[in-house]
């Protein structure tokens, strides 16, 4: 077996991290540290202070008025040496209806356990979506393995004109006028994460005009 070192790097505003990282040849197996944490400067920069800096860019829950729907529920099986374990995984989406949305998965040997956990998994993995008043900016493809969901803005009262998987999560984002279509794999966690890229690659005219060195006005 053959041990591959991978590291990266990335900036949490002024503050430069450096990770290590250590990937066991055809294994999912992967152990991260903390190689070196060092400000601009030079100065020691606290570990403790990196988690923190995590914490400040996620979306706190408690501030929006969350609505929660189950995507899908299925029965699970682990083989073990006296027989088999039953249990049940829950995929859930959850979302304000104004451009925040996320999704989770929660596993256990009840059904409410297991949404109940998927929800809390949601809550903390919200993200903040791109979206007009009621439809989105322009077209999009998201992809996820071998999912792909197509996403095309829609005139007012189209409705949202998408299937169970893909719906829970447009609706959930607070789009109402929307065109969709599922492409590839129906596996509802491979969908919605595909709907969920789709939602993270939107742009506003804001955005495109700072990449391009212009004003919204000139484009």
């Amino acid at each position: 077996m053959q041990l591959e070192e991978v590291g990266c790097s990335f900036e949490i505003g002024n503050w430069e991290f450096e990770t290590r990282s250590w990937k066991l040849e055809n294994r999912n197996w992967q152990m991260e540290t903390i190689r070196s944490a060092t400000q601009v400067s030079s100065f020691q920069f606290p570990v403790s202070k990196l988690r923190e800096a995590f914490l400040a860019g996620r979306i706190d829950a408690n501030t929006l008025q969350l609505k929660d729907q189950v995507v899908s529920i299925n029965r699970v099986t682990k083989v073990v040496k006296g027989g088999k374990n039953l249990s049940f995984s829950a995929l859930v989406v959850v979302g304000d209806g104004a451009g925040h949305v996320g999704y989770g998965s929660g596993k256990a040997r009840e059904v409410p356990m297991a949404i109940r956990k998927g929800i809390e998994a949601a809550k903390k993995a919200l993200v903040k979506v791109n979206i007009t008043s009621t439809s989105i900016p322009h077209a999009v493809l998201g992809k996820y393995g071998a999912g792909q969901v197509l996403l095309k803005p829609a005139s007012e009262g189209t409705g949202v004109i998408a299937g169970g998987t893909v719906r829970a999560v447009v609706e959930a984002a607070g789009i109402q006028n929307v065109l969709t279509k599922s492409l590839g794999t129906t596996n509802p966690h491979n969908v919605v994460k595909a709907t969920m890229d789709a939602l993270l690659r939107l742009r506003d005219a804001g955005e495109v005009a700072a990449t391009r060195g212009k004003t919204p006005e000139e484009l």
